[in-house]
């Protein structure tokens, strides 16, 4: 049997456009499309071979830090500093070539993600740190709204891993990754209290094994975080290989409940409450923490691998969480985003210092 995809799925020119949040993607019959991974290669930069001409989706920082590991033909090269549909479009009309590379963190592969679909050319992802699991998606996330949209653009074709390479990233960049796996916590305590509270989706059933394999998954990755914070090949390898599962199993059953709830949710709304533009686990990192709190977990696991991966806690400033909190029920009913602890008003904590630090 083909089941049908989950979501609130809208059409956009060519690219198709979800609710916010990742959910399954439907084709044209409306039956549920299941993607697959990228081809994951474990190899140096400097040994990517490859005759066709390149469009190079970047920013400065992940160049110059690469640059000279990089040995392809570059007929465009582009740099990426916001997650927007009009950037990104704008982007794509300067380009020329055969395929595109995205060469940095989640922003690059996003955007190079949407270029890729936009020029009907297949995509390398290089990640320069193991920032987010964006590199494995079939989605690319673009601010609209007030909010993160997900329009769906293809996985890469291949995403080359140089172990040295992330080794060698910045502390609180390296496994930064590690925030979409402990989202796990948060992400499948909501679906579960949604399915107590008989507040699924129509189309988004509880499915235990699903859960099981995802704890599982979350296991994993508490395991290899203080290898992966330290830039050890293994726990590197082992964070690549957890993020994978987890895009995977997602892929699976047609939507991103089990890793994916109030704490994105925290994300996406206070992002847009900051002045300087914050990386994703930045965001997320402290969200987790914040859920799971709200949720009654025990924190002290999820802290733990936190600060093993170098995840910083302490860039917001207590004020905005607090109006963030504040305002999150109304934030996720007016983005219709799937019931978790953030639809209920909560009773905030006396100071979030102890919860974050």
């Amino acid at each position: 049997m083909v089941a049908k995809a989950a979501g609130r799925v809208r059409k956009k020119g060519n690219l198709t456009i979800d609710g916010c949040g990742r959910y399954g993607v439907m084709d044209s019959r409306g039956f549920m499309k299941i993607w697959n991974l990228p081809v994951i290669d474990v190899m140096k930069f400097s040994d990517v071979e490859e005759k066709r001409d390149v469009v190079l989706v970047t920013n400065e920082a992940a160049f110059r830090a690469v640059e000279d590991h990089i040995r392809v033909n570059v007929s465009s090269r582009v740099m990426v500093d916001k997650a927007t549909e009009r950037h990104w479009q704008s982007l794509g009309e300067r380009v020329d070539g055969d395929v595109v590379y995205a060469v940095g963190g989640g922003l690059a592969v996003d955007a190079a993600k949407y270029i890729g679909k936009m020029k009907s050319m297949p995509v390398v992802s290089l990640p320069t740190a193991i920032t987010v699991d964006a590199f494995f998606t079939w989605a690319a996330g673009i601010r609209e709204d007030g909010c993160v949209k997900y329009i769906e653009t293809g996985a890469p074709e291949r995403v080359v891993i140089d172990l040295d390479v992330l080794s060698a990233a910045p502390d609180h960049l390296r496994a930064a990754g590690i925030c979409d796996l402990l989202s796990i916590a948060t992400g499948s305590w909501d679906w579960r209290f949604a399915r107590d509270q008989g507040r699924l989706d129509d189309e988004v059933g509880y499915q235990g094994w699903a859960d099981r394999v995802a704890e599982s998954i979350l296991e994993s990755a508490i395991d290899c975080a203080p290898a992966a914070g330290d830039g050890e090949p293994d726990g590197l390898k082992q964070l690549v290989d957890c993020l994978a599962l987890e895009v995977q199993l997602c892929n699976q059953i047609g939507h991103s409940r089990p890793e994916e709830g109030t704490e994105h949710y925290f994300a996406y709304s206070v992002e847009h409450r900051v002045d300087e533009i914050l990386p994703h686990g930045e965001l997320v990192g402290p969200g987790i923490l914040i859920a799971a709190h709200l949720q009654g977990q025990n924190l002290a696991p999820l802290k733990r691998a936190l600060n093993a991966c170098n995840v910083p806690l302490s860039h917001l400033p207590e004020a905005t969480i607090r109006k963030t909190l504040k305002d999150l029920p109304a934030f996720v009913k007016r983005h219709g985003l799937p019931f978790g602890i953030a639809h209920l008003p909560v009773t905030l904590p006396s100071e979030f210092s102890k919860i974050l630090s």
